[in-house]
Formats: C-alpha cells, sequence, structure tokens
C-alpha cells in the first residue's frame, strides 16, 4: 500500500523503490567510507539517507545520527546543532555535554529542555574562539562510541555557500576563511577516526561545484561521490500503478508510460505530483479510470498551472541560495534562452553570453569571478541543464524546461543583443 508523498522527505509506506542505492550506501557505512550523495533536485537525497539510517539502526549495527544544516549562520550554529542531535543516544549525550563543561547551566538543567531550547542553550557556550575545540570532543566521543555512529550532515553544501557568500551576496576572503575553516575542520576529525564515525554528506545544492568556484576543493576529498539517479520508466510505472491501487483508481500502463514521457526525466517527487493532480482531477469529475487524453491535460493545467507555482519556485530559489547577485541573474539568463529555443542552448550562444557579461562592469572583485563557466557548472551538477553531443545543453526535465517557458518567455530580450 504505496502512500502519496507528503512533506520534504518520506518514510514507511510513503517510500518506495531504491533497495540497490540503500545497500550500496549501507555497504559504503560499513567499509567506513565517507559519503557525498549527489543528485538532482527533488530526486529524495534525504529521504535515502533517513531510510538508510532508520536500516542501520534497526539491525542493531549503526547508531544513527542526523544533523540538518539548513538554518545555520556559523560554525557556532553547525556544532550546536550537532551537540543537539546526540541526545537521544543517552550514553553518547553523557560524554557530549563533557565538552561543554565549563559552560555555565550546562548539567542536569540542560536535559530538561526541549530541543529548540537546547540548541539556543549551547549555541550560547560557543563562540569563535572554542567552536573548533567543542567540535573535536564531540567527533572524539562520536568515535568512541558503540555501536559505530554514521552521521548524515544534511544541507551541508547550503551552509557553506552561506559562509562563503554572506549578506553581501559575496566571497570576501574572510567569508572564504570561514568556509575553508570548517570545512578543514570536518575533513581533519573525518580523517582522524578511521572511518568512525562514517560521514554522509548530502544537499539540496551541489558541494563539488561551491567548494571549486571558491578554491576549496580539496577539503572535501575525504568523501565520494555516489550519484543518485532519476528513477527508470519501469520503476516509475510502477510507482503509478501501485499508488492507482491504493486509491482504487485506474492507471494502465500506456497511460502511466505517457506521463512519464511527458517529464521526461522521472524525478521520484514529480511522479508523485503527477499522479496526485491526476487522482484530484479524476476525483473531481467523479471518474475512476484515466484515459490517454486526461494526461495532457492534466499535465498543462495542473502540473504546469497557478497551483504548481510554489513548488517550482524551489528550483529558482535554489539559484538564489547558490549564486551572487551577478551568477544569479547569469543563470536565469541562460535557462530562460534555454526554455525558449527547444529547451537547448548551444556553444555559440553561450559564447556570446560569455563576451557580453565580462564586457560589463564590474562593481566588486567577486562579480568578475561569477563567469559562465561557473554558471554552467553548477547548472550542469544540479541537474537543470545537461551537456549534450553536437556543442550544447538541454535541459533534463522536461517538466521544468515547460514550466520556465511559461514563466519567462513573454518578457524575454537576450541580454546580449542589448
Amino acid at each position: 500500500m504505496l502512500r502519496k508523498a507528503g512533506g520534504n522527505w518520506v518514510s514507511g509506506d510513503r517510500f518506495f523503490d531504491r533497495e540497490g542505492d540503500i545497500e550500496a550506501l549501507a555497504e559504503r557505512a560499513r567499509d567506513g567510507a565517507h559519503t557525498l550523495l549527489t543528485a538532482q533536485r527533488r530526486m529524495g537525497k534525504t529521504s535515502l539517507i533517513r531510510e538508510v539510517l532508520r536500516r542501520l539502526g534497526d539491525a542493531g549495527e549503526f547508531t544513527p545520527v542526523f544533523v540538518d544544516l539548513e538554518r545555520a549562520l556559523d560554525a557556532q550554529d553547525a556544532i550546536a546543532e550537532l551537540a543537539s542531535r546526540c541526545r537521544p543516544i543517552a550514553p553518547l549525550w553523557n560524554r557530549v555535554k563533557a565538552a561543554f563543561d565549563r559552560l555555565p547551566g550546562i548539567g542536569d538543567i540542560i536535559d530538561e529542555v526541549q530541543a529548540s531550547e537546547l540548541r539556543v542553550k549551547l549555541r550560547a557556550g560557543i563562540d569563535s574562539g572554542n567552536w573548533q575545540y567543542r567540535g573535536d570532543r564531540i567527533f572524539e566521543h562520536l568515535a568512541e562510541h558503540n555501536p559505530p555512529v554514521v552521521l548524515a550532515i544534511d544541507e551541508l553544501p547550503l551552509f557553506v555557500n552561506r559562509l562563503l557568500l554572506g549578506h553581501g551576496r559575496s566571497i570576501t576572503p574572510e567569508r572564504r576563511s570561514s568556509a575553508d575553516e570548517f570545512m578543514s575542520f570536518l575533513r581533519k576529525n573525518g580523517q582522524e577516526y578511521n572511518g568512525r564515525p562514517c560521514l554522509m554528506v548530502s544537499g539540496s545544492i551541489g558541494l563539488a561545484p561551491i567548494l571549486r568556484r571558491a578554491g576549496l576543493s580539496a577539503t572535501a576529498n575525504i568523501f565520494s561521490p555516489y550519484e543518485l539517479k532519476p528513477w527508470s520508466i519501469q520503476t516509475s510505472v510502477s510507482c503509478l500503478r501501485a499508488l492507482a491501487q491504493t486509491y482504487t483508481i485506474d492507471l494502465p500502463p500506456p497511460i502511466c508510460r505517457a506521463m512519464c514521457d511527458r517529464l521526461r526525466s522521472c524525478v521520484p517527487h514529480h511522479i508523485q505530483r503527477f499522479f496526485d493532480s491526476m487522482h484530484m482531477y479524476l476525483r473531481e469529475n467523479d471518474r475512476k479510470i484515466a484515459k490517454l487524453d486526461d494526461v495532457g491535460y492534466v499535465y498543462e493545467r495542473r502540473m504546469l498551472g497557478v497551483a504548481s507555482q510554489l513548488d517550482m519556485d524551489h528550483y529558482e530559489q535554489r539559484l538564489k541560495a547558490v549564486f551572487d547577485d551577478t551568477g544569479y541573474r547569469t543563470a536565469l539568463e541562460i535557462l530562460t534562452y534555454a526554455s525558449v529555443h527547444g529547451g537547448r542552448i548551444s556553444d555559440g550562444v553561450v559564447k556570446q553570453y560569455s563576451d557580453y557579461f565580462s564586457s560589463q562592469p564590474k562593481t566588486d572583485e567577486t562579480a568578475a569571478a561569477e563567469n559562465i563557466a561557473n554558471v554552467l557548472d553548477i547548472l550542469k551538477h544540479d541537474g537543470y541543464l545537461s551537456r549534450e553531443s553536437g556543442g550544447q545543453y538541454r535541459f533534463v526535465s522536461g517538466l521544468l524546461e515547460d514550466w520556465w517557458r511559461n514563466r519567462y518567455e513573454a518578457q524575454f530580450v537576450p541580454a546580449y543583443k542589448l
């Protein structure tokens, strides 16, 4: 009984497939190999890692610790979040508290507060001068714990990018130093104890291109990349059929395949969204059996309609999170050009854009660094575009291409022609 996905990550009867990926990541944990999970947006990275941790924990092989850095603003926040996530593990928490032994009020009273208040209290005892000391002690206790700890760090790329860009939306020497310091801290502790804890890192943006842009790639060389790919057509059809059975509607295989063809890239979240849109459409029309004509109607009116705006806006908002202001405008320009030209942009047009942007006045030393090559690197890594033969780039997702064209085509004038 597969149920519709809800929220930002799924588990239990909302988690589908990925058995091969689960076993591969579990094997890496057993080998003590640190993993950087990479994928397009909405591929289910967080859900997959949580499922791996759950199974390893239930089997008694490992002690799972999951840390989310999406809201962390600096290294001190990150260490407070890491410490607070150890509290549910009593023996580990008793040792972790020792890392805060000189913090007033950190004794028994800290065991009684809520998780959010706990982070506040822990954060009060961490500053720029001691966060590494406290962090080192926490990793020391994680390394000593049995069963061994698997430490999953979600949204590490988003956090590192925030360290790099800050509120000024540009990389400065000071911000680069802060990101370097944190990544070097993580690298040192990842090497120190021979895979204990075993680290699994993921995020909604790519870590590798962010570090490459800042010249910090070496700080992540302890991680072995693992690419989470879109579902196959067969898996996607199986998912749609399983959902249809749960909600007692009929989606024949040809209709399921037609839905997948519209999406082009079978991102699990988009498969689930398409099913939900089809289910709601059939319900509103008091029907149980889908027809082939319904696929185009639901795709155009629901998947690309106003109701999808918030969900698809996520793709644009993440660009704002990744790039500085110059890079963001460049990314919008490239994606919009491609969307209104059959989903593709050629090397020749890329060269015209490169010449145009390089000729513009630079307001600071970092604006020039956010060049076309960096933008394309991130757009490829994060699954917006793929490199094709014949000297061109293409939208990976048919859904994203169609949505982008609908959103921007009417007002688009290529900047390099101005």
